[in-house]
């Protein structure tokens, strides 16, 4: 009977969900799918690993339809799934580790009330990350459950780095950069001597570009700086997040225009970014396909905020050997890739328009001072190693260069 590793990531209203088989050479990439629209219109779906639809289903009146709901159901359809396979463990996508937690670890009544606490540090994440751990510690208290953490990247970073200007009592709290989409940046990491074996040992920035953008600078393979900092609305302009903020900016919106920590929370996170500046749309393929001007502007604001964060991230590791493009936009958006790396010739960047459009993954000329990659990411298949590893299923000295998901 082979083994099977379930990793889950939970939002508010969705939870999206990938299977991973454990033989005894790698993890293999099975199926994925999602339920969204939680407490109102659940429905759900899935794919096997050759993109064939393999379940999908809807619920009428889903307004008690939630995480809950969904987690019994996912268990029972991977059951009549799987056959022979047997479900060895859970990993989860949980956004914030704060300082306790610097790798992954298997869930208990204890981890789950430390995890608790840091909600105030991501409350809009947080409790939906928790929300199907606690579910099926209900439902499944024998099957191990792992917690990867979005923030546990970065926790090697030198203090200096991780610090605010502020009076020790209030650092004391836990008020310091803690840096997000380390899942991500870690999988990078972990494959980036496959394609460049100086940018995996030298000064590599990596830009993760999506709904949700952040830069890492890397050494050796490990964190030394981000832009994301005590939350995940700072640093870059994001599709409906702000990025970095004057914290006059807020003082002023309070004192000037009235609005209360909720209003102000809504604004940052869900009216702003991409959306908030061009009036039109979240979606950087909409703004790119727009001749609206509010959409150049848009995404002129987003590349210029990317260049300036390439050169203070170029500082923090002293100097740059590789810059590394991922994620949605990063992946797919050749215009912004060209726009950015134009912006980073005095860096040493000297971009091959051809391999650009081609999609890489080598995008840089061959004289290039900086070699610049674009290397799709894999998040699911870092919280499953992680997992794997974490509660030492039986996959657990296996070769984790897995297959990614098509």
């Amino acid at each position: 009977m082979a083994d099977v590793i379930l990793v889950l990531n939970a939002g508010s209203s969705s939870i999206k969900f990938s299977a991973f088989h454990a033989d005894s050479d790698n993890l293999a990439f099975l199926l994925r799918g999602q339920i969204e629209g939680l407490y109102t219109a659940p429905r759900f779906s899935a794919e096997n690993a050759h993109g064939a639809d393999v379940g999908s289903k809807t619920w009428e009146g889903g307004a008690e339809f939630g995480h809950a709901g969904a987690i019994t159901y996912l268990i029972e359809f991977l059951r009549d799934q799987r056959g022979d396979h047997k479900l060895v463990a859970v990993g989860h996508r949980v956004v914030h580790g704060g300082m306790q937690f610097s790798q992954a670890v298997v869930v208990n009544a204890g981890v789950i009330g430390a995890l608790e606490k840091l909600t105030p540090l991501a409350p809009l994440h947080q409790p939906h990350n928790l929300r199907p751990i606690e579910s099926l510690l209900q439902l499944r208290p024998d099957l191990p459950q792992v917690a990867c953490f979005d923030t546990a990247f970065h926790r090697g970073q030198p203090e200096v780095a991780q610090a605010f200007a502020l009076p020790a009592s209030i650092s004391g709290l836990g008020v310091r950069r803690y840096g997000f989409h380390g899942l991500s940046y870690e999988y990078i990491a972990s494959v980036l001597a496959q394609f460049d074996q100086k940018a995996a040992s030298g000064r590599t920035i990596v830009a993760h570009l999506g709904n949700g953008s952040s830069m890492c600078a890397m050494v050796d393979g490990k964190s030394v700086a981000s832009t994301m900092g005590f939350t995940a609305v700072d640093g870059l302009p994001m599709g409906t997040r702000c990025g970095n903020l004057d914290p006059g900016v807020i003082l002023y919106l309070m004192d000037e225009l009235g609005m209360d920590t909720r209003a102000i929370e809504d604004l940052i996170y869900k009216q702003s970014g991409l959306l908030g500046v061009s009036g039109i749309s979240s979606d950087m393929r909409a703004l790119l396909g727009s001749d609206d001007a509010r959409a150049r502007f848009a995404v002129e604001l987003y590349t210029y905020r990317l260049g300036r964060e390439l050169g203070s991230l170029a500082a923090a590791a002293g100097g740059i050997d590789s810059l590394v493009f991922t994620a949605g936009i990063g992946e797919h958006a050749p215009s912004i890739r060209e726009r950015v790396c134009r912006d980073a010739a005095w860096l040493g960047v000297e971009l091959d328009p051809a391999a650009n459009e081609a999609g890489g993954p080598r995008i840089s000329t061959p004289g290039s001072k900086v070699s610049v990659w674009v290397i799709p990411t894999n998040e699911e298949l870092m919280i499953a190693r992680q997992t794997s590893e974490a509660a030492g299923a039986a996959c657990s000295t296996m070769n984790f260069q897995g297959a990614s998901p098509s």
